[in-house]
């Protein structure tokens, strides 16, 4: 049986060449692992649905590469693959958004971003859970319910994206896409050793995903490694009709973000530690004590520290100033109702007894509020502030990027609400942000190996290159990445 434990595109691809391996040994490998350890022995429960026809699709790979061989290196993702988070529609299987509301639904097209990457060659071999509609962190969602952290099975996998978090550090795919509202992306990146992209608003599209607040989602990539982030990322980069802010927006592609994968990117980068994001207390500890592990990797590696002594609260910036609660009931009921979905009200959704308990509150309070309001004006200036207010820290330190823990204390255990998430400054302002392995807490009864904290690097708009730079030299003198151990082995 051919091993996929920590599996690369580049090994993969390689394989395929040498004859090493097919897709379909590949696709049923990552199957049989869904198998074993989601539902059975470790109960990660991080795929909503294996796509019925995932072998059938990688035999027709095969077919391909027996007719002519040099499709592997035509297509960036051939046969990769793909975890999918189960809020982007897919033309072949329904999309729930995690919602028992929205049970058997299905558009019958993809998602802009799906379509992409599988015209790249990639391969959807599930979809995955998530915090109900996206909303949270917790990745509760009441058409599957919890996902557990393969770290530390009594903890949260982050979230809302955590089922593709959870499923690419259990090595139940190659690569994965997920979405960012908040922390959406980067969360589960954190709390799962793995490599997150969040770009700038603008570079990829958002049609064809169950929406929650324009103003800030998009979609994000995630793999165990960055190069396979990247990779991945770079096929999702693109101009749609449908998604205006993508117009513009894809102008400022680089094209090949590859390249920017440079093993010395550390060298001459001048690095802002925003410590008003680093807690003091007891709950701050094992997290603080990876970062200071993280800075001296950065400064060893050619980077330049400086403190920001500038203060942010990241709990002002989700509570006072994002649009995402605000602009939730507008976007989520217009795409409803064009579906002509049974559920098409917030009245609706709060009223029929299916969705999870614990996103009742987030529906109340969103069906209180209106886009039209003065309050949300006022939020609007709020956050124009905050941008000019983040962008003046570039000028002022002369950064090329500024850098955190993604949260101050580990993820949170499952019950509990995560709490302290640092990534509403990417999210909040637009900009680009990258999560890396930032190492591990003290191993414990629940966590063998510790349980993942995850580095954030923050940008200027359309700065992806400079932040991969910086997070590829930071990833190859690091090695921050373990592989959980599940069923007392991997």
């Amino acid at each position: 049986m051919y091993d996929v434990l920590e599996l690369t595109i580049e090994k993969f691809h390689n394989d395929l060449k040498s004859g090493a391996t097919t897709c379909k040994e590949v696709m049923q490998a990552y199957i049989d692992r869904i198998n074993l350890y989601d539902k059975q022995n470790d109960k990660i429960n991080a795929i909503i649905l294996i796509n019925p026809n995932a072998i059938k699709e990688a035999e027709e790979c095969d077919k391909k590469i027996a007719e002519d061989k040099s499709i592997i290196d035509k297509l960036p993702l051939f046969g990769c693959p793909l975890l999918v988070k189960d809020n982007f529609e897919t033309y072949d299987m329904p999309t729930t958004a995690g919602s028992k509301t929205l049970e058997g639904f299905e558009t019958h097209k993809d998602a802009f971003v799906v379509d992409k990457l599988r015209k790249a060659g990639a391969v959807i071999v599930a979809k995955t859970n998530l915090h109900e509609f996206a909303v949270w962190g917790e990745n509760v969602s009441s058409i599957l319910g919890q996902t557990h952290n393969p770290y530390d099975h009594s903890r949260s996998s982050g979230g809302s994206s955590g089922g593709t978090g959870a499923g690419l550090a259990a090595n139940f795919g190659l690569i994965g896409i997920g979405t960012d509202t908040i922390n959406s992306v980067r969360s589960p990146s954190s709390a799962n050793s793995l490599c997150g992209i969040r770009p700038t608003i603008g570079l990829v599209s958002r049609m064809g995903i169950v929406p929650y607040s324009l103003t800030q989602d998009t979609a994000g990539a995630l793999a165990r490694t960055l190069t396979d982030a990247v990779k991945t990322f770079n096929e999702m980069i693109g101009s749609d009709p449908e998604d205006e802010v993508t117009i513009d927006g894809a102008k400022n592609s680089k094209g090949d973000y590859t390249k920017f994968l440079k093993a010395d990117g550390l060298k001459g980068k001048k690095l802002g530690i925003l410590r008003s994001f680093m807690g003091n207390e007891d709950v701050h500890k094992e997290v603080n004590k990876c970062m200071e592990n993280c800075f001296k990797v950065l400064k060893d590696n050619g980077a330049e520290l400086v403190d920001i002594t500038e203060k942010f609260d990241i709990g002002h910036l989700v509570s006072d100033i994002s649009l995402h609660l605000w602009d939730f009931k507008y976007e989520l009921e217009k795409y409803l109702k064009e579906h002509n979905c049974k559920y098409q009200t917030f009245d609706q959704l709060i009223s029929c007894g299916l969705c999870t308990p614990d996103i009742i509150p987030n529906l109340e309070d969103a069906n209180k509020i209106d886009i039209n309001s003065p309050a949300y004006k006022e939020r609007v200036e709020k956050r124009l502030q905050l941008i000019k207010d983040v962008k003046a820290l570039f000028d002022k330190y002369g950064i090329d990027a500024i850098i955190y823990p993604h949260q101050q204390q580990l993820v949170c255990k499952v019950g509990k609400t995560q709490a302290q998430r640092n990534g509403a400054i990417g999210s909040v302002t637009g900009f680009p942000a990258i999560v890396v392995p930032g190492g591990f807490s003290t191993p414990d009864e629940f966590a063998p190996i510790g349980v993942p904290v995850g580095m954030e690097i923050l940008g200027k708009p359309f700065t992806e290159g400079t932040l991969l730079e910086i997070a590829y030299g930071f990833e190859q003198h690091s090695h921050f990445r373990k592989v959980p151990k599940l069923g007392n082995k991997n």
